[in-house]
């Protein structure tokens, strides 16, 4: 029963030590961070775009997503896919700023190739991934959530989780 997945990996994950301890991490990076930039395709792209709205409103940062249509469309059509977001961040990632990387599966080349950008400039950058723990993508960021499931929809769902619950810890400890 899908509801018992989700009550099952919903303890499993908020119960982590492991998890619980990236979270304050992840506060405590944000406290020095000057923007941040939010990247993922499809349900990833959606919380991205969610979360960039959240980020500027409660915690006063300034946030951008590669999430506007014709954007998107223009840089894939350019560069390619795999290259679009990665050529974004050329233009507008800086130092001091934090790249939160979000793909379910991990495996995403635009999503990896963008986090390598960031990282050949020794940015900071926090990955959200799941399914395949030796996933492309995890490993890959100064803190990586990486979601011992292979379903879509939890995976999606608690990596939304992970950002609301970073939010609201660094918006409670201001």
């Amino acid at each position: 029963m899908p509801l018992n997945s989700y009550k099952t990996k919903f303890h499993e994950f908020l119960n982590s030590e492991t998890i619980n301890g990236q979270i304050f991490e992840s506060v405590e990076l944000l406290k020095n961070v000057k923007r941040i930039f939010f990247l993922g395709n499809g349900g990833s792209n959606a919380i991205c775009s969610h979360m960039m709205e959240d980020f500027a409103k409660i915690a006063r940062f300034p946030t951008f997503a590669f999430s506007d249509a014709a954007l998107i469309t223009c840089f894939a059509n350019d560069y390619g896919y795999e290259n679009a977001m990665a050529e974004w961040l050329k233009i507008h990632f800086q130092q001091g700023d934090l790249l939160i990387a979000i793909s379910s599966s991990g495996n995403s080349a635009n999503i990896n190739n963008s986090v390598d950008y960031v990282n050949s400039i020794n940015g900071d950058v926090i990955t959200l991934s799941g399914f395949e723990k030796n996933n492309k993508l995890n490993g890959k960021g100064k803190i990586n959530f990486w979601l011992d499931s292979k379903s879509f929809g939890i995976v999606e769902c608690y990596h939304h989780t992970i950002l609301h619950i970073i939010l609201d810890e660094l918006h409670e400890n201001k």
